[in-house]
C-alpha cells in the first residue's frame, strides 16, 4: 500500500482530478425536512458515512464526529441533506447501529440510514425460501429473518446436532461416544454474515456442508461440482478498533476458508455473490436511500451526487471509485456490444446490475465521489518508496480476491484529515452554507 502514498497525497491538492470535475449544482426550490420551502436551497447530493474509523475507533468516539454533524443538522436535529451510513460491520440489527450512532453523534438517526454490510440480501429473494447456514456472531437468526430468510441454521445447531464433527479443541470434545442427534433439514445455502468467534469451528462446518451438498450425514465428495450457493457480506481484510493498528476482519476468515477449500479440492470456492464495501450492489443500495430520503422530503429536483467518505482505500475508496466508475458507464454497460467486448466476467455484473435495477429502480445519481480521512486504517505518516512508480505495481493489494487491483481505484478524489474536514470540503464545493 505504501506505493500508492504519493496518489493519495497528491489528491489532497486542489490540482487533483476531483478539482478538474465540475461540483454539483445546488438546487433553489425546496427545503430537506419534509415539506416545501421557497427559500432555502435544496441540495442536489448525498453523503455515505463509513463508521469505524470515521466516526470511532473500537466504542470511543472520534472527537471530530460531533463537530461534522453540527453542519448536517438543523435547530430541530434533522438532516438538511440526505445522510446514509455504510458499514461493513454485520453482527447485529440495523436498528441497533442505528441506536448507537444516535447515542454517539447526539441526533436522531434511523434504521433506514443504516446500511450493514448484510442489508443487500433483501433482494436474494431466490433464497428466502430455502434453508440456510448462517455464520458469524451476535443474534444470527434474528439477523437473517430481519432480512427475509425463512428457514435458518445456525453453525451451533449443526455442532450440538453433529458433536463428533467439532474436534479441533480437545476440550469441547464429547467425552462419551455419541450419535448424530439432529433431525436437520437439507441445508440448500450459506450465507457468511461476519467473523465468528471460533474460526475453527465455523470453518470445519462450513468446509463440511459445502463438501456434503448440505448433508451432513454423508460422507465428503470433494470432486463434485458445483458446490452449494454461498452468499458472503464484509470483505474487510482489517478494520480499525482502538489499538494503534488494524485488527482481522471477515475478508481475513474468508481468505481462510477460500484455501482450505482449494486445498482439499484443488478448486477455486466460488461466490454467488458478495456484498458490503467494495461491492457495487452495496453502493446502489444506499443511493437507492439516499433517492428515498428525497422523495420522503418532497425534493423536486433529483440527487445526482454522491459523497462517500471512509477510511480505508480497499473498501470504502475503492468501493467509491468502482461505484462511479459504473455510474459514469452504465449506458455503456448495458450496450450488448460493450458485454460482448468485456467477457465472462462482464456478464456476471450485468446479471448483479440487473438484479439492482429490478429490486432498485435506476440511480439518479451520475456520480460518486471519495474522500479518504486519516483517522482510522489508513496511515497518512507511513514511508513512502524513493521509486513510487515500480512501487505501485508491486502493491500488495487487501481486497478480497474476487476484486481486481486497479491503482486507479484506490486513488481518493480527497483526502483530509478527519469527517469534519470532510464536510467542510463537501459544504464548499456544494455551495452549502453550513448550519
Amino acid at each position: 500500500m505504501r506505493g500508492l502514498l504519493p496518489f493519495y497525497r497528491g489528491a489532497c491538492t486542489l490540482s487533483n482530478r476531483q478539482s478538474r470535475r465540475k461540483a454539483g449544482i445546488v438546487g433553489s426550490r425546496c427545503g430537506f425536512c419534509g415539506t416545501q420551502s421557497h427559500g432555502k436551497p435544496q441540495p442536489r447530493f448525498g453523503l455515505l458515512f463509513d463508521i469505524d474509523g470515521v466516526l470511532v475507533r473500537g466504542r470511543q468516539p472520534i472527537p471530530a464526529a460531533k463537530k461534522a454533524f453540527e453542519k448536517l443538522v438543523d435547530s430541530r436535529g434533522r438532516f438538511v441533506v440526505p445522510v446514509v451510513f455504510v458499514t461493513n460491520a454485520g453482527n447485529c440489527l440495523r436498528q441497533t447501529k442505528a441506536d448507537q450512532l444516535a447515542h454517539i453523534l447526539g441526533i436522531p438517526i434511523t434504521q433506514d440510514q443504516v446500511i450493514l454490510s448484510h442489508s443487500p440480501l433483501r433482494m436474494f429473494k431466490k433464497f428466502h425460501d430455502k434453508c440456510v447456514l448462517v455464520s458469524g456472531q451476535g443474534p444470527v437468526l434474528e439477523i437473517a429473518k430481519n432480512v427475509g430468510f425463512n428457514n435458518v441454521i445456525s453453525v451451533d445447531m449443526l455442532r450440538e446436532a453433529f458433536p463428533l464433527l467439532d474436534m479441533v479443541d480437545h476440550n469441547r470434545r464429547p467425552k462419551l461416544p455419541s450419535n448424530p442427534v439432529g433431525n436437520l433439514p437439507k441445508v440448500e445455502a450459506v450465507v457468511l454474515f461476519g467473523e465468528p468467534i471460533r474460526w475453527e469451528t465455523h470453518l470445519q462446518l462450513i468446509v463440511d456442508i459445502l463438501l456434503t451438498n448440505g448433508n451432513l450425514s454423508s460422507v465428503h465428495q470433494p470432486q463434485k461440482v458445483p458446490h452449494l450457493p454461498l452468499l458472503a457480506c464484509n470483505m474487510d481484510l482489517m478494520w480499525m478498533a482502538e489499538t494503534h493498528s488494524p485488527r482481522f476482519g471477515h475478508g481475513t476468515f474468508l481468505v481462510c476458508l477460500e484455501n482450505i477449500y482449494k486445498k482439499i479440492t484443488g478448486r477455486n470456492l466460488k461466490y454467488e455473490a458478495l456484498m458490503g464495501k467494495p461491492s457495487e450492489l452495496t453502493y446502489h443500495f444506499a443511493e437507492y436511500l439516499i433517492r428515498s430520503q428525497a422523495t420522503q422530503r418532497q425534493w423536486k429536483l433529483p440527487v445526482t451526487s454522491l459523497y462517500a467518505i471512509g477510511d480505508n482505500l480497499m473498501t470504502d475508496i475503492y468501493g467509491a471509485n468502482l461505484y462511479n466508475r459504473y455510474l459514469e458507464e452504465r449506458v455503456a454497460v448495458k450496450s450488448a456490444q460493450t458485454v460482448a467486448h468485456m467477457g465472462a466476467a462482464a456478464a456476471a455484473v450485468e446479471a448483479s446490475v440487473n438484479l439492482w435495477e429490478s429490486e432498485l429502480a435506476l440511480p439518479s445519481a451520475t456520480s460518486c465521489k471519495s474522500i479518504l480521512v486519516c483517522t482510522g486504517v489508513y496511515n497518512p505518516n507511513a514511508e513512502v518508496p524513493p521509486d513510487a512508480s515500480h512501487c505501485i505495481k508491486e502493491t500488495v493489494f487487501h481486497g478480497h480476491r474476487d476484486f481486481r487491483f486497479d491503482p486507479a481505484l484506490v486513488e481518493p478524489d480527497h483526502v483530509v484529515q478527519d469527517v469534519a474536514e470532510a464536510v467542510e470540503r463537501i459544504l464548499e464545493l456544494e455551495k452549502l452554507e453550513p448550519r
